[in-house]
């Protein structure tokens, strides 16, 4: 496919997007119907829909439309590229400009902050509320792609080691400031799932500021018994078992986010015990609950554009739920911990003081925001005790 076949191919699945479809979804209904598409017309696809996601606001502000050729003229001409290049009628091809798209040249310097930040518009006093002055730089950090961040399996191999033995598949990582476990990718990356290092259990796709909430945690589980009570895939109970915990079950409302676990866990070295009804106490009980994923947006660009002051309120209800029930897990000497991949402070510090109101027997006795200007994710995470 030529660059304009895949702007057209990528505007084309936009239009579906927009129109209510699935990001992922609709990618894959592309693929399954667009055999002649190579591995690189694929990823290339896929990174221009992607970045259109991120930044559809200010796509559409600078092409003049929200719609899937509006957002890629936008990138097209946020990129500095030459639309003519691009939009050039041939077959596969999007149309040429029309006089009124040729004429246009919004500047995105005079876009309402929510266009220019690519947020919705009751989202925006939120942030500001919460970070002031940061707001505008951490939305923009959410306009951008995430970086690709592994987790060197400490119970196997050192950084240096893992970052040896990626080398050998010409993977390129980096030590990464935010977790003594961290690793940044910095070349082909899309090869780490083929690699010998991931197939062997000396790394894993893990995000850095997720490893630094384990970090903060894993000194209250070491040597003791864990409770992983919202465990989705098990990155987070891996690495509290590869941190010194001597036992961890995974616990998930939905069994099925879980499946992967024996497999990883195996992989890994570490035994992880998958329970559909967590019985008994732990010196150490995780919630990493539900939440509007604002930290991970720039991955998960549809949650951005999905959220509603309704959700968000649901998502609250689910939160509170979550901390009353996990309580009750927990030993009389050990330690409740709290974390979302959340920015937002109505799913974090508010919630943390909703629980204290509702049970004042409990304090806090660690807590920390991760915001995506420090590289990773964003995250919060406090850690709760019984007075």
């Amino acid at each position: 496919m030529t660059p304009a076949a895949r702007i057209a191919a990528a505007a084309d699945i936009l239009d579906k997007v927009i129109a209510g479809g699935s990001t992922e979804q609709c990618l894959l209904n592309w693929a399954r119907s667009s055999r002649y598409a190579g591995s690189g017309d694929r990823a290339a696809v896929r990174d221009l829909v992607f970045d259109a996601r991120r930044r559809q606001r200010s796509f559409a502000w600078i092409g003049g439309a929200e719609t899937g050729r509006g957002l890629m003229l936008g990138r097209v001409r946020a990129e500095g590229e030459d639309p003519d290049a691009e939009f050039t009628g041939d077959r596969h091809c999007l149309d040429r400009l029309s006089e009124r798209e040729a004429a246009l040249s919004p500047e995105i310097s005079l876009a309402p902050d929510p266009v220019r930040f690519d947020c919705q518009d009751w989202l925006w006093p939120i942030f500001q509320k919460a970070f002031g002055e940061q707001a505008a730089p951490i939305l923009s950090a959410l306009q951008s792609r995430a970086p690709v961040f592994l987790r060197a399996n400490i119970s196997k191999a050192t950084t240096d080691q893992a970052i040896k033995m990626l080398a050998e598949d010409d993977i390129v990582a980096v030590e990464e400031p935010l977790s003594p476990s961290a690793l940044r990718v910095t070349g082909n990356a899309r090869r780490v799932q083929g690699s010998k290092a991931y197939g062997d259990g000396v790394v894993e796709l893990q995000d850095a500021a997720s490893q630094a909430v384990v970090d903060l945690v894993s000194p209250y589980a070491a040597g003791g018994s864990v409770l992983d009570y919202c465990a989705g895939g098990g990155g987070k109970s891996l690495q509290l078992a590869a941190g010194g915990a001597s036992r961890v079950v995974a616990h998930d409302a939905d069994m099925k986010r879980m499946r992967d676990i024996p497999a990883r866990a195996a992989r890994a070295g570490q035994r992880i015990e998958v329970a559909e009804r967590p019985d008994g106490l732990f010196d150490c009980v995780l919630t990493d609950v539900p939440c509007s994923g604002s930290g991970a947006w720039r991955r998960q660009p549809d949650a951005k554009w999905l959220l509603t002051p309704a959700r968000l309120s649901e998502l609250n209800d689910v939160q509170d739920e979550i901390l009353d029930r996990a309580v009750a897990h927990v030993k009389e000497n050990g330690v409740l911990a709290f974390a979302t991949c959340s920015l937002l402070e109505e799913e974090n510090g508010e919630r943390i003081a909703a629980f204290l109101e509702r049970h004042p027997e409990w304090h806090p006795v660690d807590e920390r925001r991760f915001s995506p200007l420090e590289g990773g994710d964003g995250f919060f995470v406090a850690i709760l005790r019984r007075r």
